[in-house]
């Protein structure tokens, strides 16, 4: 029996932290999380892990989890960002409208921390150049060089902060610092930028500010205000935890929240950096960010993934504090486990050669039932066409056979998946040799997946009705990259599999396939698992490959 998501729940660092907690009374009302993507890109399988993890534990731990919008750069964000990231986080199963916010709802509030700030003497406005900043903060074995305006007076950093903010003063020339400490051994605290100018067009807040606060003033002060009591975080901000404390130790604010890290995911055979997915797509080395080769979960969605799946995946890799990589076949197994469980069955023909069966009547076809599920009567059952003509796989029949070869082959019998065993009796070729029609009869005794005089048929082959069949274009998909670790190379590029997408245009289906809607998932009997495409209204059906039956890369890879 499967089990549910409450039942496969495995233990990690932050569970017993936000147990202990619990238990302690630190926190009596249930715990807050949040979400808080950028809208300056499309969400992948990383983000579904921090999503996964956020989400999933507030419902365990009777609380709540905000989606927020990380809105602070106008520059790179815009409202078809965050439409997309909302559908995402739909589809994956999380609320994605009860509890949604935006950076930029808090911009007045972080305007009045950072006057709080300056008037305490724990800010200044900054005119260097960004390269003389960069400079003057050192390095890991050198401390940073004070600023010569750090002793700005109380009065001046204010008036030039509102004159930053009145758009009376060019981008770049001024920018507000924290006064914290620029012997740090944390090059973080040595006096970081809180805010810049950007004289630039918010897609929510339009042109009223000229000033935008960066990330690490934010986050902090925003999961204040929304009462977040964990804020979850990947490994990289670890070292910006201390400047998260110590803005909102210095600010009038009433909730510190636990910033807690966890590794990111780095998943094999791919990547998960919005920088090189975006040279993906605008190198054209993929369709768009729907690509079904990419780890988007548009394109996961593309191709055919279930969300439980990704679900189940993000649950069963664990959080931990130690970066690994995580192999792709633990989510293709996920995929398949769940498509396994859930998929209707069908038939289809890739590479078709034809066989006539010459004792069945011309023009008769005979339509058998069959179940749509082999394991779940409740997916119904369907009827399937049988005809004179039919279309086999091209590798189910060899002329010269192997040993153990349980295909069709001149001479041996095989039975038709749902219906008869067949002889092969003469091949017909082309000039050039090529096997383009197969002679064959039929058993009417061996229907039913019996036979009347109680002979053996090992090998089973799908077919489909040559006069009832209904033309498909497949689109058989493989992983994109030929590396296990493609991030780790300069020229990541050079090493995309080139086999990643073999488009089949021969192919013939079952007529069931012709009425199914776009995302339905199908097994195609022997073959794999297959997702049907988004096409302009009467056009050609697509589907793409989601998964195979089994794991054929390894395998691939030796060889």
């Amino acid at each position: 029996m499967k089990k549910t998501m409450s039942e496969k729940l495995t233990a990690n660092f932050i569970r017993h932290i936000i147990n202990n907690d619990m238990t302690n009374g630190k926190i009596p009302n249930g715990i807050v999380t949040r979400f808080p993507p950028e809208p300056n890109g499309f969400l992948h399988i990383g983000h579904a892990k921090s999503m996964c993890l956020n989400f999933g534990l507030s419902s365990e731990f009777s609380g709540h989890c905000n989606l927020r919008f990380d809105d602070t750069n106008p520059e790179k964000e815009n409202k078809e960002y965050v439409a997309a990231i909302k559908e995402d986080v739909s589809w994956l199963g999380f609320n994605a409208e009860d509890k949604c916010f935006h950076a930029s709802d808090y911009f007045g509030q972080l305007h009045d921390f950072a006057i709080e700030l300056i008037s305490n003497s724990k800010a200044y406005v900054d005119s260097q150049s960004a390269e003389e900043i960069r400079l003057s903060r050192g390095t890991l074995t050198k401390a940073g060089t004070a600023s010569p305006f750090r002793e700005r007076t109380v009065e001046e950093n204010l008036f030039l902060f509102e004159q930053m903010q009145e758009g009376k003063l060019p981008e770049g020339s001024h920018v507000l610092r924290a006064l914290i400490d620029m012997d740090s051994p944390n090059i973080n605290m040595r006096d970081p930028t809180l805010y810049r100018i950007r004289q630039s067009v918010h897609h929510r807040t339009g042109e009223k500010w000229c000033i935008y606060p960066m990330y690490d003033f934010t986050h902090c002060i925003s999961d204040a205000l929304e009462g977040v009591t964990h804020s979850l975080c990947t490994l990289e901000f670890e070292d910006h935890r201390p400047l998260y404390e110590w803005v909102l130790e210095n600010i009038t604010i009433n909730v510190i929240p636990k910033q807690i890290e966890f590794a990111r995911l780095d998943l094999s055979y791919t990547l998960t950096s919005k920088r090189k997915l975006l040279e993906l797509v605008d190198g054209n080395h993929v369709s768009g960010w729907d690509d079904p080769r990419l780890p988007t979960l548009k394109g996961m969605r593309k191709r055919g993934y279930p969300p439980e799946a990704i679900r189940d995946f993000c649950e069963r890799i664990g959080v931990t504090k130690k970066q690994a990589t995580i192999d792709m076949t633990v989510l293709e197994n996920c995929v398949r486990e769940e498509l396994d469980r859930t998929s209707r069955r069908a038939m289809a023909v890739l590479r078709p050669v034809k066989i006539v069966l010459e004792n069945f009547p011309e023009d008769k076809i005979e339509w058998i039932e069959v179940p749509n599920h082999p394991k779940d009567p409740s997916l119904g059952k369907r009827k399937i066409p049988l005809s004179r003509t039919l279309y086999i796989e091209h590798d189910d029949f060899m002329e010269v056979p192997p040993k153990k070869f349980f295909r069709l082959s001149v001479g041996s019998e095989v039975r038709l998946r749902y219906a008869y065993g067949i002889s092969c009796k003469q091949v017909i070729k082309d000039k050039q040799g090529n096997i383009i029609e197969l002679r064959c009869t039929y058993d009417p005794g061996t229907g039913g997946g019996k036979t009347s005089d109680g002979r053996k048929i090992k090998g089973i082959i799908h077919w489909v009705s040559a006069s009832q069949g209904v033309p498909v274009i497949v689109n058989l998909l493989d992983r994109l990259f030929n590396v296990e670790e493609p991030w780790s190379s300069e020229n990541f590029t050079d090493n995309i599999n080139e086999q990643s997408l073999d488009v089949c245009t021969t192919a013939i289906a079952e007529p069931l396939l012709a009425q199914s809607a776009t995302s339905d998932v199908f097994q195609f009997e022997r073959l794999g698992y297959f997702c049907r495409e988004k096409t302009e209204l009467n056009s050609e059906i697509i589907f793409n490959r989601t998964a195979t039956l089994r794991d054929t890369w390894a395998k691939m890879s030796k060889s």
